[in-house]
């Protein structure tokens, strides 16, 4: 069996439940603290594993309690941890998440360990992996490491998707080497100027990476809006799951994630975003940005009883 590479950070995740956002310099009280675990690369390495693929995930941790806790659960959720670096003397990454009663949520990352990253480290561990078909990378650790780690699965072969996130990581150097891009509403700004809110708004911006970035193939994310497919000129508006969110924390990296297996197991892109936008339609109503990642045969079950077809 294939299986897909993930590159990024890995972090504890410390939320807050909250009615309301407190403004600037304000004290509120919220309802409710949990620790889950976190970080881009872990969240989709673990979206990946839940849909039944083989999965590496390559990022740093630290020393620690977290660092500790963190691989516990990433290996009871059967993603390979064997080429995650341990950083002495360097907290493990964390994530301080406030999440409103809209099921909205603001973050405030602390980078840790995940800074520790670097492109010798990436490439000692990509080069041992033979079985990939897919490498799924975002922009929480040092730009060298994702440059390197690009560069080093299109020497493979492997076909590579960026996550673009979160946006003030960006570095346009990243995009040559993808081959696909899959930004949301506030990176798809950050990149093209574009406020890609609506169906013509997002082909404008997916029109945009084409002409300006060379970035043939995309998927423009408008949120609770749906999004907008961009594949060499064609373009498809696929809606969103009608569900009552409740925690959107970790949805775009279900989405990659499932993006990812997807087309490890040779789907269209069509299909691939399809079935991306059930699991984190899915994902959204159940907290927690790893543990409310559905497993396959709970999206199977959900596509049965409300009559859905994954391709």
């Amino acid at each position: 069996m294939s299986s897909i590479t993930v590159v990024g950070s890995i972090n504890m995740d410390i939320v807050a439940m909250t009615d309301k956002y407190p403004s600037h310099g304000e004290t509120v009280f919220g309802n409710s603290m949990v620790l889950f675990s976190g970080g881009k690369g872990a969240n989709q390495a673990t979206a990946c594993a839940k849909l039944g693929k083989k999965v590496y995930l390559i990022g740093a941790i630290g020393e620690d309690a977290f660092g500790a806790e963190l691989t516990k659960r990433l290996v009871q959720n059967r993603v390979d941890t064997t080429l995650i670096k341990i950083v002495p003397n360097v907290p493990t990454g964390s994530a301080l998440i406030t999440v409103d009663s809209s099921a909205e949520n603001t973050m405030l990352v602390i980078k840790g360990a995940n800074d520790s990253l670097t492109a010798e480290d990436i490439l000692e561990r990509i080069r041992t992996i033979e079985d990939s078909k897919v490498l799924l990378i975002q922009m929480e650790i040092p730009v060298e490491a994702v440059i390197q780690a690009m560069k080093a699965a299109k020497r493979k072969g492997m076909f590579v998707i960026l996550d673009p996130a979160p946006a003030e990581g960006i570095v346009l150097e990243a995009l040559q080497y993808a081959d696909i891009i899959t930004p949301n509403l506030q990176e798809t700004y950050t990149l093209t100027g574009i406020k890609a809110d609506s169906e013509e708004s997002a082909i404008k911006a997916a029109e945009h990476f084409h002409l300006h970035f060379g970035m043939k193939k995309s998927i423009i994310k408008m949120g609770g809006s749906g999004l907008v497919l961009y594949d060499e000129g064609k373009t498809l508006f696929i809606p969103p799951l009608k569900v009552k969110a409740i925690d959107t924390v970790g949805a775009g990296d279900s989405f990659a994630g499932a993006l990812a297996c997807a087309i490890a197991d040779g789907k269209t892109l069509e299909e691939a975003a399809k079935f991306a936008v059930i699991v984190s339609g899915i994902k959204v109503t159940r907290k927690g940005a790893q543990d409310g990642i559905p497993t396959l045969e709970e999206v199977k079950q959900y596509c049965k009883e409300n009559g859905i077809t994954t391709g």
